[in-house]
């Protein structure tokens, strides 16, 4: 997949698009309907397949600081949607002044001259430009104007309800990671750099730990999950633990991840943690020996859930 930040670079090089566009947070399961009709369609017509989203994410621009954590940054953002195999990702750089852009000066500029666009896939309740006025209605009349088409995706539903950032970000604050995989197609995943912590895990309780300095915003609820662990692309089942360590007096947040049969030095690697399993809440227990039995029976468990094949990563 080409990844583009300068319509500039391709601008003359499309013989023409299909394309569709959004923030794409968590590429969901919805979002994933959506590049895959976008694929299907452009394969069927002879187009590129071009998925367009925004950097930074809308919302931090107009919204500054109060905005939710977001699913995935950029990065992990354009690599999942990679995965939906499409041809190019454009990453448009979003402004006040884009913001305040008509719908139909949009279309022109960036999806017209910019994009050579032929066909649209947009989701169910889509609209941008300057008071959300580009919805379906007037996409439509604008590609009868200037000879693309439109299409527009239903929802993905799940459980009942549509598939949405949303809720997929409230099940992973709320700990219900197991009930977030289905929407995700996969399970929640955090990245993080190891770092040097208390020491504790080998030494005074005999599971050694690797301490993650986290690079993404959204993390689970506090307390201990069944995870996989993946590190120089080999993936093994873990223990993690998310909190601030009562047992010791501790009150900063830390992620701790202990992978299972394994004992190699980590510090300064990054380490890819799927959280599959809330396995209990953090407690403050008695003393390291009351704790060591905890981890042990944390462990054990955490054997169990990943051994089912629905827990495969």
């Amino acid at each position: 997949m080409i990844v583009v930040r300068d319509l500039e670079d391709i601008r003359d090089t499309l013989r023409g698009s299909c394309l569709t566009i959004g923030n794409f947070d968590g590429v969901h399961k919805g979002h994933q309907k959506l590049l895959a009709r976008t694929r299907i369609r452009a394969e069927a017509q002879g187009l590129e397949s071009v998925a367009v989203t925004f950097d930074p994410h809308p919302l931090r621009v107009l919204a500054g600081g109060n905005t939710p954590p977001f699913i995935t940054l950029t990065e992990q953002k354009v690599e999942l949607i990679e995965r939906q195999g499409v041809n190019i990702c454009v990453l448009l750089r979003f402004t006040r002044e884009m913001a305040a852009l008509e719908p139909e000066a949009f279309v022109r500029r960036y999806l017209l001259d910019g994009l050579n666009m032929k066909y649209m896939v947009i989701g169910y309740d889509y609209a941008f430009g300057k008071g959300r006025r580009g919805n379906y209605e007037l996409l439509a009349a604008l590609g009868g104007e200037h000879g693309f088409q439109v299409e527009r995706v239903n929802p993905y539903m799940y459980g009942g309800a549509v598939v949405s950032s949303t809720r997929i970000r409230d099940l992973v604050r709320a700990g219900r990671v197991w009930e977030a995989q289905p929407l995700l197609g996969r399970f929640y995943t955090v990245r993080g750099t190891v770092e040097h912590g208390q020491g504790r895990g080998g030494r005074l309780l005999g599971f050694p730990t690797a301490n993650l300095r986290l690079v993404d915003e959204l993390y689970p609820a506090g307390g201990v999950y069944a995870c996989w662990a993946t590190h120089n692309l080999v993936t093994r089942p873990a223990v993690a633990n998310i909190g601030t360590n009562p047992t010791f007096g501790e009150q900063a947040l830390s992620v701790e991840v202990h992978i299972l049969d394994f004992d190699q030095d980590l510090y300064g690697d990054d380490l890819r943690v799927q959280f599959v399993q809330r396995l209990r809440s953090e407690r403050k227990f008695d003393g390291p020996r009351e704790l060591v039995a905890q981890i042990t029976r944390d462990c054990d468990l955490a054997r169990t859930i990943l051994a089912s094949s629905q827990a495969q990563p």
